[in-house]
């Protein structure tokens, strides 16, 4: 199992609505690409131009669990309409 948390800057918002119209479509996005992926807005929620992105990935090799994060981050980053700032991704085994 693999946590991947994401810390973004919108660009050009000005509100929480305006947040909410960046964020939700970017989550949707996310669900789409990547079914088996669990995908929230976890943080920053009262802030309008910073959001924070959780994702949980499941899979049965630790090798895969890091493609699928690696390929959402991919995708969030390329994403002209906000910046990453950071990207924090953590491998759990069964003693976790």
């Amino acid at each position: 199992m693999g946590a991947l948390t994401l810390d973004i800057l919108l660009g050009d918002v000005h509100s929480l609505k305006q947040k909410r119209s960046v964020v939700r479509p970017l989550v949707a996005e996310l669900h789409r690409r990547f079914p088996g992926v669990a995908v929230a807005e976890t943080g920053h929620l009262d802030l309008h131009r910073r959001a924070e992105v959780g994702i949980a990935v499941v899979s049965a090799s630790a090798g895969n669990c890091k493609e699928v994060m690696d390929a959402c981050e991919r995708m969030v980053a390329f994403r002209p309409e906000i910046e990453l700032l950071s990207a924090r991704q953590r491998l759990y085994n069964d003693e976790d």
